[in-house]
């Protein structure tokens, strides 16, 4: 009896190994993504290591590799129990707050608290390396000895549904057919396991019975998690460094895993820190009017340049989340966010232009230009990394709005012009009107479109004029003054039911199908789109965009209808919050959370049929955009109100989250904003960080410093500057 009982204790000191069984429950529930609100956001500055990580809820979400549309990971998050009374996970158990570690640097750090817990985890991508590098403090607030799991869910390849997982040693390995990666920490893990998500994971296990039963030591084709036990207890062992590391093959991702593991975190941190640091050293310095806003503003700077892909440079993606609906199926894989608007590549492009990154915004047109623009002179909707078109819709603002930037940027050699004149010739052979306008889901007249084109026009003729292309400049010119002239007739309604003064409409219609000729004082409907209602009067949608005349140079800041159409702009759709006052994008917008603060799906039911259309009554509601606040401000310093301005750049800093993070969209005046859990002014769950939030911020701020719109093309203003 007595060597039964030695017998047993000795195999308990040993670590358990892996199970040849295959784990029941194949291949597991369906793969989704998380949630879009991330709280942190980076990457290694410079194109070795091809990791970028996202932030959110106190654990690690999407991990990106090997470019910065394909997620290779769902998420990782820690388990944590007594081994008899209760196992709990720190995401959705512990109290979570997130701080940068250097605030020159996009080093995060989360803090996850309970009654009986503290973990600390600060992450970095290794400089050197495809590895992600993890240091984790664990504290135990009892005194009492307590185990800690850590539960990954790769999803190799933008889809975590066709993983397979096994252990290999004392790493935990996951594959498909294209990549792979490795989870190894140092102390090594105790004991491994790889199951199918609801039915074998180390979840479904440790909240059973509080323990680590399982060791399942393989696990092929399906949704995998991967389970680790570590050997720390918060008490005499509560530090450890995680490491997750990818690879076209198992073998590679262990080796690369293990490289970044013996270099260790320290080194990793230095090295992923000095990057950003020597990166924000190149630049200019922040601006004055950045001065009490320097850490927001340093992270806008540096989040712009990490939203750049690593393979094919100048591709900066719009967001490194998936919101709502999309990342639940609607879009699979996951794409949309990470794809190249080439408007949304233009602010991000003119922002880092001002800021002094001269390099990233000529990669940008490098992109456009060489790997975006179609044979005919068009671009794509948006596009792949690769440059190939993605969603086949025409946006004539993204054909115009390159020309703009290859102006700004003083591009005017020989092989650029020759861009340049096709993209005019775009322009020209479907223009004024537009398929669709900067908001993707209705075509006609746009005033904010018609901007973009005449300052394409204009630049593009003054390119022609230094090719020697005068007969082209001239032509164009004219087409532009032509166009500028008749904006007003096109857009302008003057008897539309929300002012006696004339206003500028989101956008005009034909007054009959196939008649070429938009009237503003018709009464012709539409459907919104994006969920929003259907037959609505166009001269009952007005937006903020038309401000484009504007800050494009198109038409001067005190314009008669410019003026009258801000006060019905403001009273429509103007939300003031405790972070400052912000827009919707324009009457009725459908493109939000639902009244109970669920998530946005596309063709909800739309209640409202009739005048005065209730905005409450809609399923989905458009919430209310940063974005907007930039570009009053930038309309405010044309009118000469730098103060205004002012507030408007730190209105945009106050909706950026505790990780300095500035959404698509916050929460407005309707249901559910103003609870505990959705604050006015604060980011709903749309995608952040938004680039194009980012990038109207920094622009902004150079904007105050410049006392004019930096963005602003010179020619363009000094041609209609004594125009009507």
């Amino acid at each position: 009896m007595r060597l039964l009982s030695l017998i047993v204790f000795l195999t308990l000191l040993v670590p358990a190994s892996a199970s040849a069984a295959t784990p029941p429950g194949a291949p597991g529930q369906k793969a989704l993504w998380t949630e879009a609100d991330k709280d942190g956001f980076g990457t290694a500055q410079g194109t070795r290591s091809k990791v970028w990580h996202t932030l959110d809820d106190g654990e690690l979400t999407e991990v990106f590799y090997p470019d910065i549309d394909t997620p290779a990971l769902r998420d990782l998050q820690f388990v944590v129990s007594d081994g008899k009374s209760f196992a709990e996970r720190e995401r959705e158990n512990a109290s979570h707050a997130i701080s940068l570690a250097d605030k020159r640097s996009l080093t995060y750090r989360q803090v996850n608290t309970t009654p009986r817990y503290k973990i600390v985890k600060t992450y970095v991508t290794d400089p050197a390396r495809n590895a992600l590098v993890v240091d984790v403090k664990f504290t135990s607030r009892t005194g009492k000895k307590l185990a800690l799991y850590a539960l990954a869910d790769p999803a190799l390849s933008n889809g975590g549904d066709d993983d397979s997982g096994r252990s290999a040693g004392r790493a935990l390995v996951a594959r498909d057919a294209k990549a792979a990666s490795a989870l190894v920490a140092s102390p090594a893990f105790k004991r491994t396991s790889s199951g199918y998500l609801g039915t074998s994971d180390g979840w479904t296990d440790l909240r059973s019975d509080f323990r680590m039963n399982w060791a399942y030591g393989s696990a092929p084709n399906g949704n995998v998690v991967q389970t680790g036990r570590t050997a720390l207890d918060g008490v005499k062992r509560n530090r450890m460094t995680l490491v997750l590391g990818f690879g076209a093959s198992g073998a590679a991702a262990r080796d690369t895993a293990r490289g970044a593991l013996k270099r260790g975190f320290g080194r990793a941190a230095y090295r992923y820190a000095a990057g950003w640091h020597r990166y924000l050293g190149a630049v200019k310095r922040r601006p004055a009017s950045a001065r009490a806003l320097a850490t927001t503003y340093d992270v806008s700077v540096m989040t712009l340049a990490a939203h750049e892909d690593k393979t094919f440079r100048g591709a900066y993606v719009a967001s490194p989340s998936m919101p709502w609906v999309w990342g639940q199926g609607l879009s699979n894989p996951s794409d949309v966010y990470h794809k190249i608007w080439s408007r949304d590549l233009y602010q991000v492009a003119t922002a880092l232009l001002a800021a002094g990154d001269r390099a990233g915004a000529n990669r940008s047109v490098d992109y456009l230009f060489t790997r975006q623009q179609k044979p005919d002179g068009c671009f794509p909707q948006n596009s792949n990394l690769d440059g190939s078109e993605k969603w086949n819709n025409m946006q004539l603002d993204e054909a115009a709005l390159p020309i703009v930037l290859a102006w700004q940027l003083g591009r005017r050699d020989a092989g650029t012009y020759a861009h340049v004149k096709a993209a005019v010739g775009c322009i020209l052979a479907n223009g004024p009107q537009t398929p669709q306008e900067r908001w993707e889901n209705q075509g006609g007249w746009s005033p904010a479109t018609i901007a973009s084109e005449i300052a394409g026009l204009v630049t593009a003729a003054d390119l022609a004029r230094a090719n020697g292309d005068t007969a082209n400049a001239d032509a164009w010119d004219a087409k532009a003054d032509e166009w500028q002239s008749k904006v007003d007739s096109w857009t302008v309604t003057t008897n539309g039911p929300y002012s006696t003064q004339p206003y500028y409409l989101r956008i005009t219609k034909e007054t009959a199908e196939g008649s070429g000729a938009p009237d503003p004082n018709a009464g012709t409907t539409y459907n919104i789109g994006d969920s929003g209602p259907d037959n609505v009067d166009q001269r009952r949608v007005t937006d903020p965009s038309y401000l484009e005349l504007v800050r494009l140079g198109v038409k001067r800041w005190n314009h008669p209808a410019i003026l009258s159409t801000l006060g019905v702009v403001d009273q429509r759709l103007a939300v003031d919050t405790p972070n400052g006052r912000f827009w919707h994008r324009f009457d009725f917008d459908g493109y939000g959370e639902k009244r109970d603060g669920g998530i946005w799906d596309i063709d909800q039911p739309k209640n409202m049929s009739a005048p005065p259309y209730d905005w409450t009554q809609n399923t989905t509601i458009g919430r209310i955009w940063p974005i907007f606040a930039g570009e009053r401000g930038e309309y405010e310093l044309a009118a000469g109100k730098p103060a205004a301005a002012r507030g408007r750049l730190a209105a945009m800093a106050g909706a950026a989250g505790p990780g300095h993070m500035i959404a698509e969209q916050v929460w407005d005046q309707f249901p559910p904003s103003g609870d505990a859990a959705h604050p006015r002014g604060e980011s709903t769950l749309s995608a952040s960080p938004l680039a194009w939030s980012h990038a109207q911020f920094v622009r902004l701020a150079w904007s105050i410093d410049a006392g004019r719109p930096v963005e602003r093309p010179s020619i363009v203003e000094r041609r209609y500057r004594n125009k009507p």
